[in-house]
């Protein structure tokens, strides 16, 4: 059931890097609904081209949640939406508006990314409602869908644009925030060296992908079984706010010393970074120092991103955090073994074994469960479409503003039967 737009006020936080935030809020307007967006540094007000409906905030960190409860009332907001809910402002924001009963509408990057987007009231990854939900009561309301959805493009999509608008909002924020002199970043580096990693990044694509593709030839010709290990961002909220590890280093470590301790001595390991990796940590150098110092020196290697596809058929196992590319893991049947709270941690497919266990003897998934799951999900809180790039984005809007003027949430729509059809892969490619 779709609820009056007029009677809706949506109140934009922080988005993802470019237009979408924009876009979406301007599509939320013509249906009918008011529209503000509070910016919090110089990139938020770039992207965000409204001057009328922009709101800045220039005051304190510690003077947010005062704001933010005085806008709510000032605006008459209903709903709230933002990009991720676990930096302190987004935390600040969730918290008072479930206390007053607000609807929190959370995007975040596709759990069965590249070509899909996430979508959720409330929050996401360790946050989200699938926590909550068993296989079980997934079958049970699949039991109203139709059995065929459509499979994503086995591509990423839109990574230039991604790199792109990352490395503009950073020198945006970096250049001209004079008029945010209070802001301070929810990462741990400062925004000089985040600006310039992007633009390095940007810069070094086609040098980065000759290395690349080298590197994962040497790995697919190869005449040793390989286990993965699958990594994320050091700063990516899931690995930060949804695990047990402070650093990426703890996890390193841990997943060397398991693999010398129970991997056969013909295995080998291989670290795969993920595609935005930065540069900033010296990955390479630390892998090489934990094979030397447990003894696997020559069977360790180490990866800067690509394609997951290649690399995964062949490979025995896959270790990770809590990283969405286990997705495409768990699709392929491969045993896995995660560390951090995920969507995906369910016991039916995700090993619980001790980890020198499972590099020695993997358990392989339930492959039955993970499609009803990966089915569930794609019924429910995937919506085909990217942030980045300009086809991405119309495939998504042209979906998600139903969504989120619906009464119900993606997945009690499910359940009562009240779910938008899906619209065909070719109109995503």
């Amino acid at each position: 059931m779709v609820t009056d737009p007029a009677e809706k006020t949506f109140l934009f936080l922080q988005g993802p890097h470019g237009p979408f935030f924009h876009r979406l809020g301007k599509m939320l307007r013509a249906a009918g609904a008011g529209v503000w967006r509070v910016g919090f540094n110089a990139g938020d007000r770039a992207f965000w081209p409204d001057r009328a409906s922009y709101i800045p905030y220039r005051g304190a960190p510690g003077d947010w949640a005062e704001t933010f409860e005085r806008l709510l009332g000032e605006k008459g907001v209903t709903d709230i939406v933002l990009y991720g809910d676990t930096r302190p402002v987004h935390a600040e924001a969730v918290a008072i508006a479930r206390a007053r009963g607000l609807a929190v509408h959370v995007f975040e990057e596709g759990y069965m990314r590249p070509w899909w987007v996430t979508y959720e009231r409330g929050g996401t990854n360790g946050h989200s409602r699938l926590m909550k939900i068993g296989v079980k009561r997934m079958r049970a309301d699949l039991a109203r869908s139709d059995p065929e959805l459509p499979e994503p493009p086995a591509h990423w999509g839109d990574m230039r644009q991604h790199v792109f608008y990352g490395a503009l909002y950073h020198w945006f924020v970096l250049c001209a925030n004079r008029g945010y002199r209070n802001f301070r970043g929810h990462r741990a580096l400062p925004l000089s060296t985040e600006a310039r990693l992007y633009t390095t990044r940007l810069l070094l694509m086609p040098f980065i992908a000759l290395d690349r593709i080298l590197a994962t030839a040497r790995i697919r010709h190869g005449d040793y079984p390989y286990h993965l290990a699958l990594l994320q961002l050091e700063h990516d909220s899931s690995f930060r706010n949804h695990s047990r590890f402070e650093k990426m280093s703890d996890f390193l470590e841990l997943v060397v010393e398991g693999f010398a301790r129970g991997a056969p001595r013909h295995h080998h390991l291989v670290f795969k970074a993920h595609p935005l990796e930065s540069g900033q940590l010296p990955l390479r150098r630390i892998i090489r120092d934990l094979a030397r110092a447990h003894g696997v020196a020559g069977r360790v290697h180490y990866l800067r991103g690509g394609k997951l596809a290649r690399l995964l058929n062949p490979a025995r196992s896959a270790v990770t955090v809590n990283s969405t590319a286990a997705q495409q893991v768990l699709w392929r049947g491969i045993p896995l073994k995660v560390f951090g709270r995920a969507v995906f941690d369910k016991p039916e497919f995700a090993s619980d074994q001790p980890l020198a266990e499972f590099f020695r003897a993997p358990r392989r998934p339930d492959r039955r469960a993970y499609r009803d799951y990966r089915r569930f999900l794609l019924e429910t809180s995937q919506v085909p479409g990217g942030f980045y790039s300009s086809r991405g984005r119309r495939q998504l809007l042209r979906q998600v503003v139903d969504m989120m003027l619906a009464e119900e949430d993606p997945y009690d729509a499910l359940r009562i039967g009240r779910v938008a059809p899906r619209q065909p892969l070719r109109a995503v490619g």
